[in-house]
């Protein structure tokens, strides 16, 4: 009877260790997977973080460009002013 107790331990253990084996493996191919999954996912923020960037250069210059274009708005309307000032203060013909 103990022989028979014996052999069910060592099958117990045999199956044990076949089931620990193919966790292994699967955790391993989880680990493939998610690694490929990180790589992919570091790619993506690293082009969202270049995107990023050159929106907020374009960003820059376009404020140059408002920063310009509202300068010169007001100097042309500067020179509108002085224009019509000289034209009031003339005398009329």
């Amino acid at each position: 009877m103990e022989q028979h107790d014996e052999g069910k331990a060592e099958q117990f253990l045999k199956d044990l260790g076949k089931r620990l084996d193919k966790l292994i493996a699967e955790a391993k191919e989880a680990g493939s997977r998610l690694e490929t999954d990180i790589q992919a996912r570091f790619e993506e923020l690293k082009a969202a973080g270049e995107r990023f960037k050159n929106e907020a250069e374009n960003k820059e210059r376009w404020r140059e460009v408002e920063a310009s274009l509202k300068k010169a708005g007001e100097e042309l309307n500067n020179a509108l002013k002085a224009a019509f000032r000289k034209k009031d203060e003339q005398p009329p013909v």
